[in-house]
């Protein structure tokens, strides 16, 4: 019986401080579960050597090839890039800085060759992060849970286990703002979780800011929830039936107790309230109004720039350019 292929898909912002090391620990479990592989980095952008550092550990092994985007697409859409390319039974989405162990891919496979197509990574502690990131990472997921119909495993990230018919889920989602951990469970399929715990970064600080995390956090809930609309509706609805009852309340006084001078700062703070209220509902129509926006264009998701050890055979059909529509390539 023929072994099983693995891709293992690493994405890469200016990580060439640390995947010789992801490498040395990577390649030993591998070898040892009995499986022909393939580790397909994905260089998003990167403006240090990490491409530089891929070409060489290329040039020693084979195995491990790449892809270089043509600019800084994000790590969601570079994931995408990553299972377009894969061409194994099963593909396995990991960090390049060690926070995601190498050692748990073994456990991984193990449960995927018992029968289940999704097998993802779930932390057990994230003291890896400070005490107001765990805050508001909690408070995000929960409310995420409860606003969208489709539910993320507590702990669970994009270190994960996918099998082929998981990976041709993913590939025919042509979302632009993609939220990968929501589509993981959207998909469906027999899923399992395999705790681990986190280590430190060997090298280097996240890529994530704050600020980068906020829009990533409003993408997953505009992408699948419209719950948000909904609110501010309640809210409008709530609102004019308070402006109708006050006003009947001053209707009744001023026929029973006579005209009444209204004060100038009971006024001022209303109008600055209800322009404020309306101003909050433009801009909860606004982001998802943009989100059609990027949708309609139907750009590509991602441009490959330059391929590193993948010969015809193992690429993704000789193409460039991989649109947003399942299906449909172009050439660069």
């Amino acid at each position: 019986m023929a072994r099983e292929r693995i891709t293992v898909i690493v994405p890469v912002l200016n990580e060439a401080a640390n995947v010789e090391g992801l490498i040395e620990r990577l390649t030993p479990v591998l070898d040892g579960v009995g499986v022909r592989w393939q580790v397909l980095f994905i260089d998003d952008g990167s403006t240090d050597d990490t491409l530089a550092v891929l070409k060489g550990l290329n040039a020693r092994d084979h195995r491990i090839t790449a892809i270089s985007l043509s600019r800084n697409f994000g790590k969601e859409i570079a994931i995408a890039a990553g299972l377009k390319y894969a061409r194994g039974e099963a593909a396995i989405l990991m960090d390049a800085d060690l926070q995601h162990p190498p050692e748990v891919l073994a456990t991984f496979i193990d449960r995927w060759r018992e029968g289940y197509q999704i097998v993802y990574g779930q932390r057990l502690d994230r003291g890896a992060d400070g005490p107001l990131r765990r805050f508001f990472a909690h408070i995000y997921y929960r409310m995420f849970n409860a606003l969208a119909r489709t539910d993320i495993p507590e702990g669970a990230g994009d270190f994960r286990l996918l099998d082929r018919c998981a990976i041709d889920a993913m590939n025919r989602i042509g979302e632009v703002s993609r939220f990968n951990k929501g589509l993981f469970s959207w998909i469906g399929f027999r899923s399992i979780g395999v705790p681990y715990s986190a280590a430190a970064r060997t090298s280097g600080t996240s890529k994530w800011s704050f600020r980068r995390l906020a829009r990533f956090a409003i993408d997953g809930l505009t992408s699948f929830s419209t719950l948000p609309l909904r609110i501010w509706s309640l809210l409008g609805l709530a609102i004019s039936l308070t402006a109708f009852a006050y006003a009947l309340l001053v209707l009744v006084q001023t026929l029973v107790l006579g005209v009444d001078v209204p004060g100038y700062p009971s006024l001022i703070i209303s109008v600055m309230f209800f322009a404020g209220v309306q101003l909050i509902s433009l801009g909860v129509i606004g982001e998802y109004l943009g989100r059609v926006y990027e949708e309609v264009k139907a750009r590509p998701l991602f441009i490959v720039a330059e391929e590193i050890g993948l010969s015809e055979e193992a690429a993704a059909p000789a193409l460039r350019a991989v649109p947003g529509e399942a299906g449909a390539q172009e050439r660069g």
